[in-house]
């Protein structure tokens, strides 16, 4: 992938989770935080359980990177209909950025999830009640699979890669982003009710996804109008 790429989406991942996801998750992280760790642990011991939790959530962003970049790639078949996947999906990048800022509830319309189901809420009051360490990163992995806006902008942009292994990568360097964000709620409490704080960063972020959406669009463009041109070149 490109570096700009990279960049723009550490980008957004960063100032998204400042954003976006302390509001969406960081309730998850002040109630584990309360019910699983000891407020004697020591400094070191809440880290590892704050951590392990955030590479739960990796680990879970990071397969759906790669199922959603390889459904991406079924649909390679020739430079018109690659064109059009790139194009559709930086529509869907604007659609989703304008959500964010609250333009109109694109995001809220398409979440769906079977986080509702008994067996999900079954396995998250467990994990949530488990003392170990490794349901830290289990607790992680049954977040990652929440609906999140954001979560859909990321599998968007894997999807547009139409390679399993750019799609894991797309999705693991956005959950590593936000990462400092969920990392420091775990310890401030304040981080989570700073709303003129996270309203600034949703409305960078937002922007980010807006300018993103409008570059994919172009790669769309370029790529029907060069017939040279492979869609992995948009993401090398």
């Amino acid at each position: 992938m490109e570096t700009v790429n990279i960049l723009t989406i550490i980008s957004i991942a960063f100032l998204g989770s400042f954003g976006h996801c302390i509001g969406m998750c960081g309730g998850i992280v002040m109630a584990y935080s309360t019910i699983k760790i000891k407020p004697e642990s020591s400094k070191v011991s809440k880290s590892i359980a704050h951590l392990l939790y955030s590479f739960g959530r990796v680990f879970t962003y990071t397969i759906l990177g790669a199922l959603f970049g390889a459904l991406g790639g079924v649909v390679l078949f020739s430079n018109m209909a690659n064109g059009i996947l790139l194009i559709v999906a930086g529509l869907a990048m604007i659609l989703a950025g304008l959500s964010l800022m609250g333009k109109i509830k694109f995001l809220t319309l398409i979440e769906h999830s079977f986080s509702s189901s008994s067996i999900y809420k079954k396995s998250f009051k467990n994990v949530l009640n488990s003392k170990s360490n490794v349901s830290f990163f289990l607790l992680g992995m049954l977040n990652g699979l929440l609906p999140c806006g954001f979560v859909y902008f990321f599998a968007i942009t894997a999807a547009s890669t139409a390679d399993p292994l750019y799609g894991a990568f797309v999705m693991a360097i956005f959950g590593l982003s936000t990462i400092p964000a969920m990392f420091g709620v775990g310890f401030l409490a304040s981080l989570a009710s700073a709303t003129s704080f996270r309203n600034m960063m949703m409305s960078l972020s937002s922007v980010a996804v807006l300018l993103y959406g409008a570059f994919t669009i172009y790669n769309g463009y370029d790529y029907i109008t060069d017939p040279t041109k492979t869609l992995r070149d948009c993401h090398k």
